[in-house]
């Protein structure tokens, strides 16, 4: 257990940014799963769905959540099944 302000004050901070980057880790997952789906299903909704996938993607780098190489592939590998589905 913390004796210090300061390390009490560290543990406050570690629960509030681990929330955070969970909560964003979880919107990048679902939002990734529900634009795969749509691309599998070939909805007519799969462009929105992916480009909203990559804002999550983008916003999560911003703010260090993820790794910006993580974020280019994430990106990077949902565009090639988008683009693959508007190659049939």
């Amino acid at each position: 257990m913390a004796h210090k302000a300061a390390a009490f004050k560290a543990i406050r901070q570690t629960v509030k940014l681990t929330a955070r980057n969970r909560s964003r880790r979880r919107a990048v997952k679902e939002l990734t799963r529900t634009s795969l789906a749509a691309i599998k299903q070939k909805e007519q909704t799969a462009l929105a769905q992916v480009l909203a996938a990559c804002k999550a993607i983008d916003k999560a780098v911003q703010k260090g959540t993820l790794h910006a190489n993580t974020g280019a592939r994430k990106k990077s590998r949902l565009m090639k099944q988008l683009n693959a589905l508007a190659q049939k």
